[in-house]
């Protein structure tokens, strides 16, 4: 028999992709079962849905709320703005995240990560740094495996999760050993009702959080975390003592611990003042979590990012060209062109959800040779950017990148930092971050 056959529940699923077959394994797991939902007639993972619970039922496409639920799990892709989850809060229906199975079922302490940038670099790194540090460590939720996945294996040491605004707004429990905030910016306000709303769910990582690290650059971050007893804080500027940022001596930068220094930032494997940022906010995390700082540091030396992230690809004609598809934002974008050093020619555009791009200007003066833009707001780009520098148009990656090569000058930089979702004309940022190294490599000297 079939463990979930006669066990039937109040959940309701909204959302068939992959949170949404992690909750379907993790229901099996506990002998129950669930009402599924999905807005496409024909989502993946049906197959897989009924070969977990074969009597579980699916509904697809436009549909009300069914009556006895009690209670809905949402995929974090699913807008609150649905009108199923719109129906659920106002009939009082409790709406929840698979986070929140997670923090209720979890028997480790677990590290919270979030961010409008730099969240998945972190994530990593702390995945690393345990590792280094001799505990057993498990990482996921928006990086990776979701984190119901990770309840079915053995218990770690720790877990290291990586949260977005969308899985923050729908927990309402989370106890997270330590939690970090390392920026905000706006960002998904096609999901969010508005900007306010957004930050909402980012604070409220600290709400529950037995210690927690914050962004000096953010006052309101540090209003948060007063609550809290153990507190750490990192920034660019020298840090007092007992908290993390940035010192020069002899005219070399390090990473510091009040006036100790750590690390020189030439010894650090990742690129971009961003980066060190997020060394930063890993070794405060790494302290308040117990790590010790040999294995912090080993790992900073050796871990060179992760792809699509301020990825160097290729040096062609004294050029150098890299790759910051992931940067799917106007602040992200702005943190990417801030890290390059000298001129550059910058490689822009696709599904801006609404960002403003006038944020850019600024940091391009007397910066930018050139901009190539590509995608559904080229435009929108192009006029915020018209008192800077020269703009141009391409009609797609191949394409920007060749003109691009025209543009820059020896010592340059040629950098893709979108500022912009990707979905307008490749899969993900992936895909957008590999066709530029594909048109890289095919570049020649």
């Amino acid at each position: 028999m079939n463990p979930a056959t006669n066990n039937p529940t109040s959940d309701f699923v909204v959302g068939l992709g992959a949170t949404g077959l992690s909750i379907a394994r993790y229901l099996r797991r506990n002998e129950q079962s669930a009402t599924f939902y999905d807005t496409r007639t024909e989502p993946p993972g049906v197959d897989e849905l009924r070969s977990l619970l074969p009597n579980a039922q699916l509904l697809l496409g436009s549909i009300d709320l069914p009556d006895h639920v009690d209670r809905v799990i949402a995929s974090p892709g699913v807008s609150d703005s649905h009108p199923i989850l719109v129906k659920a809060r106002d009939t009082k229906v409790e709406v929840i995240s698979d986070i929140e199975l997670f923090a209720r079922e979890a028997e480790a302490p677990f590290i919270a990560v979030t961010g409008s940038n730099g969240k998945s670099t972190v994530t990593t790194l702390l995945h690393y740094m345990c590792k280094a540090a001799g505990l057993d460590v498990l990482a996921g939720g928006n990086l990776g495996e979701p984190a119901l996945d990770l309840l079915d294996k053995p218990v770690p040491d720790i877990y290291v999760l990586e949260l977005s605004s969308f899985h923050l707004q729908r927990t309402h429990e989370l106890p997270a050993a330590v939690s970090i905030l390392l920026n905000i910016s706006p960002d998904h306000l096609d999901w969010h009702t508005d900007e306010a709303e957004y930050r909402r769910s980012k604070y409220r990582i600290y709400r529950e959080a037995k210690s927690a690290v914050y962004n000096r650059a953010d006052p309101k971050a540090k209003e948060m975390v007063s609550p809290i007893d153990r507190v750490t804080s990192f920034g660019i500027d020298e840090p007092q003592d007992g908290h993390y940022g940035l010192r020069v001596e002899d005219g070399i930068t390090y990473l510091a611990r009040g006036e100790t220094l750590l690390l020189s930032t030439r010894d650090l494997a990742m690129y971009g003042i961003h980066n060190q940022l997020n060394a930063l906010a890993a070794l405060a995390a790494g302290e308040l979590a117990g790590l010790d700082m040999p294995s912090m540091l080993s790992v900073l030396c050796e871990f060179p990012g992760l792809p699509h992230r301020m990825q160097f690809v290729r040096r062609v004609a004294a050029v150098d060209y890299v790759n910051d598809s992931k940067a799917t934002n106007v602040a992200a974008a702005v943190a990417s062109i801030k890290s390059v050093d000298g001129m550059l020619v910058l490689i822009a555009g696709g599904d801006g959800k609404g960002g403003d791009f006038t944020e850019l200007a600024p940091v391009l003066e007397n910066k930018l040779r050139a901009a190539v833009l590509v995608g559904k707001d080229a435009g929108p780009i192009s006029d915020a950017l018209d008192t800077v520098m020269p703009v141009y148009f391409a009609g797609d990656m191949d394409d920007a990148v060749q003109q691009a090569a025209l543009y820059a000058e020896p010592d340059d930089t040629v950098l893709l930092a979108p500022a912009c979702a990707s979905l307008d004309q490749y899969d993900n940022y992936m895909a957008r971050g590999d066709a530029f190294r594909d048109a890289v490599v095919e570049l020649r000297q």
